[in-house]
């Protein structure tokens, strides 16, 4: 992580908050100790975040993907992307966000595109964050959702708006450990990296159901995590919002 070109404080405060948990956890305490010097001397060696841009408010988003073709159970119907458009809108405008403010989130089809396009739209400043090098994640991420060609086009339209950076966790967090869920890591990424700029300013946006996912590291991983932190969460619950769309929810 040290030695990636052009790494930041947030990126780096973000990894060495990893290692402070596991020293915490008495987890290889040496290894640990030695991991976190490495990490502080590259810290004091970067300009210091007082000194450079600080977003007012942190928006950070989890939200469910588009249906895939055939899901057994639906959880977001196609036929809903115009309700969650509409109720991801208003959860963030009541947040009153501008260019003065930070939205992170994945870039999936579903919940997290529909989120960029709400901030993109008011002039916040977005980080795309994803677990996997750009085209995997289209591959795993974007495609398969039902219409995933329109959604892949509107990736490529939000990646490529005014104030948006993408970065990829391979390329600036690491190879992924033994045993690990990338799902998982990019999730705590995204956490430590809101953290960073200050718990009080982070504000947790979440189209869920409220149940767990379809494996490691959904939408459950991350709210469980930001409630360890912050209670500052604003729940669009997909079982209201979608009660007409699910079945036996009419």
């Amino acid at each position: 992580a040290v030695s990636v070109p052009g790494i930041d404080w947030f990126s780096l405060h973000s990894s060495r908050e990893q290692l402070l948990l596991l020293r915490d956890l008495a987890f290889r305490p040496e290894a640990v100790s030695a991991a976190l010097a490495v990490f502080e001397r590259k810290i004091a060696q970067l300009q210091r975040p007082q000194d450079r841009w600080q977003p007012r408010q942190v928006l950070l988003f989890s939200g469910h993907m588009v249906d895939r073709p055939g899901r057994a159970l639906p959880r977001f119907p196609a036929a809903a992307e115009a309700i969650a458009a509409k109720a991801i809108d208003d959860a963030v405008g009541a947040l009153d966000p501008g260019a003065d403010d930070l939205a992170l989130s994945q870039a999936a089809a579903g919940g997290d595109l529909l989120f960029l396009e709400a901030c993109q739209r008011r002039g916040v400043r977005c980080q795309i964050m994803l677990p996997f090098a750009e085209p995997e994640f289209i591959e795993r991420s974007v495609l398969p959702s039902i219409d995933g060609a329109r959604w892949r086009d509107r990736y490529y339209a939000a990646s490529a708006a005014a104030n948006t950076s993408v970065r990829a966790m391979p390329s600036e967090v690491g190879a992924l450990p033994d045993a690990s869920d990338p799902f998982e890591r990019c999730n705590l990424w995204l956490l430590y990296t809101a953290l960073a700029a200050g718990i009080e300013k982070t504000r947790f946006v979440t189209l869920w159901n409220g149940e767990g996912g379809d494996g490691p590291g959904g939408t459950a991983h991350l709210a469980r995590e930001i409630k360890r932190h912050t209670g500052r969460v604003v729940w669009l619950d997909t079982r209201e919002l979608f009660r007409s769309l699910l079945p036996g929810k009419a």
